[in-house]
């Protein structure tokens, strides 16, 4: 079955590129657009995509509210990657906050938007660790409520070991090299890490890592 995408942006260009891009693959198939987040919950329901390229301004309900409302509202609702222009913006990381699995820049390389829409349709986060970091240290409200998200969840060593290589952006498979175990272990390490720290995706638990201080920067 090939992975089905919902473009949302307020610029006809960008979807057009986008689609040209996606559509060029036999193994995704663009489902539908929109031209505003307010039109996000209706399409998402009749389409049922696995993932929502979204825009974050848009006009009346930008990207950010729109990932809220889906999250909010959706049954097993579909993974979103937030396509933007500037990746050192507000937007970008409340965005994230809110839920959305990764950020996509809208000048990256076709090959690059390829593999960020397979990537979160896998389940797994499309995470820039220095920008994250970056927008963190920016953007991140102190850290107090995420440090006492973290005292709260008592992680073992091995799942602060695999939280530390979340942050850093490695894959399960790669985390599962550097720690000469099996995948299966380290999705069950994953979840454990989501499930302690209250989190819905790696997105959220990266975060809560960067703000708390539990991941140091470099």
């Amino acid at each position: 079955m090939p992975v089905t995408v919902l473009l949302v942006d307020d610029e006809p260009l960008v979807r057009a590129g986008l689609r040209a891009v996606l559509e060029a693959q036999p193994d995704i198939e663009v489902v539908g657009e929109a031209a505003d987040g307010a039109a996000v919950i209706p399409l998402v329901r009749q389409l049922r995509p696995d993932v929502v390229a979204m825009d974050v301004r848009m006009p009346l309900l930008d990207g950010i509210e729109a990932t809220r409302a889906v999250l909010r509202t959706v049954a097993e609702p579909p993974k979103i990657l937030v396509v933007t222009t500037f990746e050192d913006d507000a937007y970008v990381y409340e965005a994230l906050r809110a839920g959305a699995d990764g950020f996509l820049l809208k000048r990256a390389r076709p090959a690059e938007i390829v593999h960020a829409v397979r990537l979160v349709a896998e389940g797994e986060s499309l995470l820039f660790p220095a920008s994250v970091r970056r927008l963190a240290a920016r953007y991140g409200d102190g850290g107090r409520p995420a440090r006492a998200v973290l005292e709260r969840a008592r992680l073992t060593e091995r799942e602060e070991e695999v939280l530390r290589l979340m942050a850093r952006g490695l894959s399960n498979a790669e985390i599962a090299a550097r720690l000469v175990v099996g995948t299966e272990t380290v999705k069950s390490h994953v979840s454990a890490v989501l499930a302690k720290l209250g989190a819905r995706d790696r997105t959220q638990a990266v975060i809560a890592a960067y703000e708390s201080g539990f991941v140091a920067p470099g």
